[in-house]
């Protein structure tokens, strides 16, 4: 039960890359992630976690753009599995900290191709920046109401 936080980030890395890295080096940095937590030490230091959300409010406000590329190219999805990789060793208990990884950048990948192809079809019925702006509400709100439940889970 403690790696579902693994998988549920990593679906989050499907939607946002940098947004689920964001929330957990903030969750670090504050001491919220569990207690025996598989987090390297790095995501602790509070540079790491400005400049984790300066990433992420970027990808926000790119994600609006009509040049922005598609999640699904190369790109896109190395910068998937390794914020899926990341976030997913750092919510799964240390000793499972492997798994949690694996969880993580898998589960990342299949939400990658999945959002994607919903995307697309909110796009042509609804505008890029409106779906954008919900996707990135659901991606936000996900990352952070993840990271607290993992916080109460595991104390």
């Amino acid at each position: 039960m403690a790696l579902i936080h693994s998988i549920l980030m990593g679906a989050v890395a499907g939607m946002r890359a940098m947004t689920p890295l964001a929330a957990v080096t903030n969750a670090a940095r504050t001491g919220t992630l569990p207690a025996d937590n598989g987090a390297p030490r790095l995501l602790c230091n509070p540079l790491a976690s400005a400049g984790m959300l300066a990433l992420a409010g970027g990808e926000l406000l790119g994600d609006k753009m009509k040049t922005a590329p598609d999640r699904i190219v190369p790109a896109g999805m190395v910068a998937r599995v390794a914020t899926g990789m990341l976030a997913g060793a750092a919510l799964a208990p240390r000793s499972q900290r492997g798994l949690g990884a694996v969880l993580g950048a898998g589960t990342a990948v299949g939400m990658a191709y999945l959002t994607f192809n919903l995307r697309m079809r909110a796009i042509a019925r609804y505008g890029q920046k409106p779906t954008g702006a919900v996707e990135d509400a659901i991606a936000v709100g996900s990352a952070a109401l993840i990271t607290r439940c993992a916080k109460r889970s595991n104390p």
